[in-house]
């Protein structure tokens, strides 16, 4: 090759690299103050999602002699309709009955949750403990109280955090946990940005580097960190704008695909006045369309328009990964008015993409192993945080000391 052809090669590559350099300090420059500004919000929502990969084995361990039973030999579950009015007995007659999670295994109780209106701006929610093996309450516990800034249980305090930072308005929670989710999606990409090794260093920048000080083993901490954790982390903040605001994302969702949100479903009530079917009778029909489907998550219909939702797991449908389905009913005529249901052939791809959120976010979709890998990223969130203070203080320090010296 000739030398003067290899010398502007040479050249060339370095303009090219001065280039990518310039844009690079760019987004450093963003990734740095999204990550100076958010990162504290993002060590929150790290170290609360961790707690609640698990919240229900936490729960228990917390509350075993509300939530923890022992199975008798031989013993079968008791009708839901003779657990569900168990569950009423130690309840005020005008407590809703407002949802129902089935027991996670042959240890558990189900939990019942009753929103009690002690005015008509005041109420509580109480969780009450049932014996599924012999219908029996085993005890019940406040959750929360309208105008009290805590929750009165750890794992309820975890999800108002998570979910909302403890911000009394639901309105206003959600749109700063959404916004701030949003600007760490832009934080994670421009860090994996940063990231790319542009010499061609993999081994580098996927690793330690053996025998470094303390400032380079913080730098190294800091990327590995966010590398090895981006791939989890972007679907789970995603998935966390989508589950705080619903109503402004489907509709942008709807611009590519047709999308259809249960929670937005209503029962049409009948012209003269008819009684609703109970939610023992919406389980029913929800397991007659999903016959080897584990009831999980029931969700009541205390007022006059909402609907019975049923969500099973152990759903095996062919080419279908997620076992989850969720059967939304009317609670008058028992209507199936709803299947969440991304293996129905009539599911667009829309509907496909938001089956799929809730199980990213809380690593369901991947059974254990996704559980405790959204659980190691969640912990990896602080690390970020303080890591890339440090990082930040270090080279102020170092352009000080520059200062100073000229």
């Amino acid at each position: 090759r000739h030398p003067l052809l290899h010398t502007f090669s040479e050249e060339r590559r370095k303009v090219e690299l001065s280039r990518l350099k310039s844009r690079r300090k760019l987004w450093l420059d963003v990734h740095l103050w999204l990550g100076l500004s958010l990162g504290f919000l993002l060590s929150i929502y790290g170290v609360t999602g961790s707690f609640l990969v698990f919240y229900a084995e936490i729960d228990e361990w917390l509350h075993p002699d509300l939530l923890v039973v022992e199975k008798p030999a031989m013993a079968r579950y008791r009708p839901l309709a003779e657990i569900f009015a168990a569950g009423k007995t130690v309840m005020p007659p005008n407590a809703k009955h407002v949802f129902s999670v089935y027991p996670r295994n042959q240890n558990a109780a189900f939990k019942l949750r009753y929103q009690f209106p002690m005015s008509d701006s005041e109420s509580e929610r109480w969780i009450v403990g049932v014996d599924p093996y012999t219908a029996q309450v085993t005890g019940k516990m406040l959750l929360t109280r309208s105008g009290d800034w805590l929750p009165a249980t750890f794992i309820d305090c975890v999800f108002e955090l998570h979910y909302a930072l403890l911000i009394p308005s639901e309105d206003f929670s959600a749109v700063i946990v959404g916004i701030s989710a949003a600007l760490l999606i832009i934080s994670t990409l421009t860090g994996l940005i940063v990231w790319w090794p542009l010499t061609g260093k993999w081994r580098q920048a996927l690793t330690f580097k053996s025998a470094a000080g303390k400032v380079r083993f913080n730098y190294d901490l800091h990327k590995i960190s966010g590398f090895y954790t981006a791939l989890v982390m972007l679907p789970v903040l995603f998935s966390g704008i989508y589950m705080v605001l619903p109503h402004n994302v489907v509709p942008v969702l709807e611009l590519f695909s047709p999308v259809t949100y249960r929670y937005w479903f209503q029962s049409t009530p009948p012209a003269q006045n008819a009684h609703a079917i109970g939610m023992d009778q919406a389980v029913s029909i929800a397991m007659k369309q999903y016959p080897q489907g584990r009831p999980h998550w029931i969700y009541g219909a205390p007022n006059p328009t909402q609907t019975y939702t049923v969500c099973q797991d152990g759903v095996d449908a062919p080419g279908s990964l997620l076992q989850r389905r969720c059967t939304v009913i009317d609670r008058y005529s028992g209507k199936i008015i709803d299947l969440d249901d991304p293996s129905l052939p009539t599911a667009t791809v829309g509907e496909v993409f938001t089956h799929w959120q809730w199980p990213l976010h809380s690593g369901q979709a991947f059974g254990m192993t996704g559980r405790i890998l959204v659980f190691i990223t969640g912990l990896a969130c602080p690390v970020l945080f303080v890591t890339g203070v440090i990082r930040w203080l270090q080279k102020r320090r170092s352009a000080k000391r520059r200062a100073a010296i000229r």
